[in-house]
């Protein structure tokens, strides 16, 4: 069973930058697209990026198009999230996730089966 565990969330000022980590253990996740959401308070859960299997293709919520950065290194079974410019509407729990196998997922959550626990970003203004 695959286990994905984010870490790399904390407190930052605006304009600071954070790098998010999701390693995954139990079972390699290489060869699967994943992504990135993220739910601020009181506001569902939302898409913010994802990247294929090879890292080939990459797409990006508008709200973080040009600032975050997905990533992945498929030898250390981990995925990267670099979070640039920092705004205060990016404070929220930060999610991994599994998407498909061997390909690309979209932005909706029901093509991604397997979800971390999350790591929580604070950004003060």
């Amino acid at each position: 069973q695959v286990q994905l565990v984010e870490s790399g969330g904390g407190l930052v000022q605006a304009g600071g930058s954070l790098r998010l980590s999701c390693a995954a253990s139990g079972r390699a996740v290489s060869m699967y697209a994943m992504g990135w959401f993220r739910q601020a308070p009181g506001k569902e859960r939302e898409f913010v990026a994802t990247i294929s299997w090879n890292g080939g293709i990459t797409n990006y919520a508008d709200s973080v198009k040009g600032r975050f950065t997905i990533s992945r290194d498929n030898a250390k079974n981990t995925v990267y999230l670099q979070m640039n410019s920092l705004k205060s509407e990016d404070t929220a729990v930060y999610y991994c996730a599994r998407g498909a196998l061997w390909g690309s997922s979209g932005q909706m959550e029901y093509a991604y089966d397997i979800w971390g626990q999350g790591t929580q970003v604070t950004v003060s203004s």
